[in-house]
């Protein structure tokens, strides 16, 4: 089991959840083995973010963003709902703010469901 440590942000997704949900999510974390590291595939994905290498675990209903420390622990830095907008825009580097900005915004939402009905949203 490796050592991880958790982000305000991680550590606030975590306190929404029942404990059994926390210790199972913390479990998967803290399970990862050095091949899923190495050879990321699957529910692992690595990408540069910042001049870090990041990794992506999906698990369960949730999307985690962590680094492995040179000491080889894990930091996470993001614990995201699946299919969520804030995990979207953080996998296609849309900045928080301008993201809070849309959802808040409520042509977004009009737009996002024109492209449902299949109808050009500007044309309403």
């Amino acid at each position: 089991m490796r050592q991880v440590t958790f982000s305000e942000q991680s550590l606030h997704e975590l306190q929404k959840l029942a404990p059994e949900e926390q210790l199972r999510l913390i479990e998967n974390i803290g399970g990862i083995s050095e091949d899923n590291l190495q050879n990321p595939s699957g529910d692992f994905t690595c990408f540069q973010r910042d001049g870090l290498l990041l990794y992506r675990y999906r698990t369960d209903h949730w999307r985690i963003y962590f680094e492995q420390k040179e000491d080889g622990s894990l930091f996470c830095h993001y614990v995201l709902p699946e299919h969520s907008l804030s995990d979207f825009t953080y996998r296609f580097k849309l900045p928080v703010s301008e993201t809070l900005m849309l959802e808040q915004h409520s042509s977004f939402w009009k737009y996002l469901e024109g492209l449902k009905k299949g109808k050009n949203p500007s044309e309403n």
